[in-house]
């Protein structure tokens, strides 16, 4: 699970120019804007990662003094990259207290008041604090009929951003690891499964029921998803997951005709494991299904690319879609497979964000 909030060690301080007020704060892979002076490099405080959904209750100067918006029945703000004085702020900041005890967190909550919980660095304080992961709202031709929770037997798709994984990179990077890299697409999760003789389809959070107007099951039907399953191995009970893209969907930035499922993983239910990206590859290719699109089948950080670290790694993630003409849109972002099925990270596009509505 992701850690949205965790405790971080302030690992360095950097001057604003021009500013006075504010710095820059640096933690782990992360630039965050914070009041000057509030920390010092050593520091422990809490880092909320951008996409996070802070209560009201939790930091109302979010707010910017108007009513706070409202997600999944929380009244708070949702933390996005932004530029302050020309610098980019990802996240936020909230001090850690110390005292002779060690260190700990005032939690503040509407019914209790507030109570203080003792804590230590890469703690994950998530549910302590309440905190929920921001996703945008579920058009009605995609939220379908829940037939019931997402599989237990199968991972979601969430791949690790690259910021929270800087020193793996870095011993990853001196070991020479090798990487499929696919770029990010920009659409809705799609889970489509064959287990003990059952065929179903997913969307990120729920197992769909088979209703007509669902876009999850439409084009599953429309790919022969389930006849290409069985054909594989009737007997074996695995997973394919991608990427829904095209119309109705996030603004079908990619301007396509009609919707399509973009595979970028294949699990193994009885393995309890993922397909190595080269051997995943094969399989769609035989399936006759479309893959994401693969920038490269096998390419390290450093001899290949020249990356040494995560500045050029977001710098990288910059750049047009390959799914769009010379003047299609920017590319949400990209992603790292060892070949050999080992660490999995992701990039996104710093211009992306920022240009995101």
């Amino acid at each position: 699970m992701r850690k949205l909030a965790k405790i971080v060690k302030i690992d360095a301080l950097t001057p604003i120019e021009g500013a006075d007020k504010i710095e820059v704060a640096t933690v782990g892979g992360w630039k965050v804007v914070a009041q000057k002076g509030l920390y010092n490099v050593g520091d422990l405080a809490v880092y909320f990662e951008i996409d996070s959904w802070i209560p009201h209750t939790l930091a109302p100067f979010l707010s910017k003094g108007q009513h706070p918006r409202v997600f999944e029945g929380v009244q708070g703000e949702r933390l996005k990259t932004i530029k302050l004085r020309g610098q980019l702020s990802q996240g936020l900041l909230m001090p850690v207290h110390n005292d002779k005890t060690g260190a700990y967190l005032m939690i503040y909550t509407d019914d209790t008041g507030e109570y203080s919980l003792t804590v230590s660095e890469d703690q994950d304080v998530t549910d302590a604090l309440g905190i929920k992961k921001w996703e945008k709202a579920i058009p009605a031709q995609l939220a379908g009929v829940c037939k019931g929770n997402f599989p237990t037997e199968i991972p979601k798709t969430d791949q690790e951003r690259a910021q929270n994984m800087v020193k793996e990179i870095v011993s990853a990077n001196e070991a020479g690891l090798k990487y499929e890299i696919t770029e990010k697409l920009e659409g809705s999760s799609m889970t489509v499964y064959r287990m003990r003789g059952e065929f179903g389809v997913c969307s990120r959070n729920m197992n769909l029921k088979e209703v007509a107007g669902n876009t999850f099951w439409d084009v599953a039907r429309a790919d022969d998803i389930e006849a290409k399953m069985v054909d594989v191995d009737e007997h074996w009970d695995f997973a394919i997951q991608g990427e829904l893209v095209g119309p109705g969907i996030q603004g079908n930035i990619y301007g396509l005709t009609k919707c399509e499922f973009r595979v970028f993983d294949v699990y193994d239910i009885q393995m309890g494991a993922y397909m190595k990206p080269e051997a995943r590859r094969a399989l769609i290719e035989r399936m006759g299904l479309n893959h994401v699109p693969v920038l490269a089948a096998q390419a390290s950080l450093y001899d290949t690319l020249g990356i040494t670290d995560i500045p050029q790694l977001l710098k990288f993630a910059d750049g047009k879609s390959v799914m769009g003409n010379i003047n299609g849109p920017l590319r949400e972002g990209v992603v790292f497979k060892e070949v050999n099925g080992g660490m999995t990270f992701k990039v996104i596009s710093n211009q992306y964000l920022l240009g995101e509505k």
